[in-house]
């Protein structure tokens, strides 16, 4: 299936699969009850000193991607969510959802691409283990 992100503001749709909360804090003015998790794995959001330091300014995204990808390689924690969300994606669709206003500026864009760039090579494992 696929890994997509998501506004949580967004309506809940059927095709959003697995719908996982990637943002450390609680999102205002949205009952838990409205969104529909399915988990909040916060050891895949980025600590709180990037977080603030980054501010969501354009300028620094780059800089910002590198230091959270960091953050996720050094976490044991965050690297066995990682194996379970790309697991889960398998036969699941798995919606990634944040709540920063900017779609083109946020963490979520860069721990789906995170996901993705991990799943590749489970992949190509697994066809080359299939076709033995």
């Amino acid at each position: 299936m696929a890994i997509q992100i998501k506004r949580i503001y967004d309506p809940v749709q059927k095709s959003d699969g697995i719908r996982l909360l990637v943002d450390r804090l609680w999102p205002r003015g949205i009952s838990k009850e409205a969104v529909q998790l399915d988990g909040w794995p916060k050891e895949l959001t980025p600590s709180t000193g990037i977080r603030v330091w980054f501010g969501h300014k354009e300028e620094k995204f780059d800089e910002f991607a590198v230091l959270y990808r960091s953050e996720l390689d050094a976490s044991p924690d965050a690297q066995k969510t990682v194996r379970e969300i790309i697991q889960q994606s398998r036969d699941n669709t798995v919606t990634l959802l944040y709540a920063a206003k900017d779609p083109r500026i946020n963490h979520a864009i860069i721990l789906k691409n995170y996901l993705d760039e991990k799943m590749q090579p489970m992949q190509l494992f697994i066809t080359n283990y299939n076709s033995d």
